[in-house]
């Protein structure tokens, strides 16, 4: 029987990818999603993976929406931490609410979840939960304090986890992704992206599917003896 995987915010960009790589290889794929209704069944029409709206960083939400996927596909065995957010400003500009909303969706959710399947994972003695870090949590990046402390959060979650999860065969791992062709990049003024691809070494941005081909690799059945490493995937551009 094929194992079942949830992918956060896996219906767009790089969750799209890490969904879809997952599926190819065998692997029984639900998405999470927080608002767009119809970029959410338009991408369930064109690839079959079922949808599930939920906000990662609300506990009653989470654990209702794992119940549901529990009970109408089957236990998570994989678990993807991709959902994330931006609210990006200066410290002089920065408001409380831009910190505690990105720190709750970009790491609260990571507890949220695998809080939430934690214990479903140990009973059965097998769990592969990765969780998307980002090369500005290695790095920093000026004018997101909020958003290099979330991402520099989870990479230090993941290495705890992981010291707890290996006794139970559970792999937690962490992937550091660099400047990837999204629309959030997509959207940096040409003067500016110019400037961020010269200091890639690759000489290129990152794909999605660069990404999602690591997520594929750490969540292999035989990938049993990885656990509490950080994949960065940013074309030579940060070497931590």
């Amino acid at each position: 029987m094929a194992r079942i995987a949830l992918v956060t915010g896996g219906q767009r960009g790089i969750g799209a990818a890490i969904s879809e790589h997952l599926q190819k290889n065998g692997r029984t794929v639900v998405a999470s999603y927080a608002g767009n209704d119809e970029a959410a069944r338009a991408f369930t029409e064109r690839t079959g993976i079922p949808t599930y709206k939920f906000d990662v960083s609300d506990w009653d939400q989470c654990a209702a929406a794992l119940k549901k996927i529990e009970a109408e596909v089957g236990p998570v065995e994989i678990l993807v931490n991709n959902a994330g957010i931006t609210r990006d400003n200066t410290m002089k500009r920065m408001d409380r609410k831009a910190w505690d909303d990105v720190i709750d969706t970009n790491l609260g959710s990571c507890f949220n979840l695998c809080k939430l399947v934690w214990d479903g994972m140990s009973s059965r003695k097998f769990g592969r939960i990765v969780n998307i870090g980002s090369i500005n949590g290695q790095a920093g990046q000026y004018g997101q304090v909020n958003y290099a402390a979330a991402k520099s959060g989870i990479h230090g979650f993941t290495k705890a986890l992981a010291l707890e999860g290996a006794r139970a065969s559970i792999t937690v791992n962490a992937i550091a992704p660099g400047y990837v062709d999204t629309e959030m990049v997509r959207a940096v003024p040409p003067d500016v992206l110019e400037k961020i691809i010269a200091r890639i070494p690759r000489g290129r941005l990152g794909t999605a599917d660069d990404i999602a081909r690591g997520v594929a690799f750490l969540t292999a059945d035989e990938a049993d003896f990885i656990t509490g490493s950080t994949l960065s995937i940013n074309g030579g551009q940060h070497m931590y």
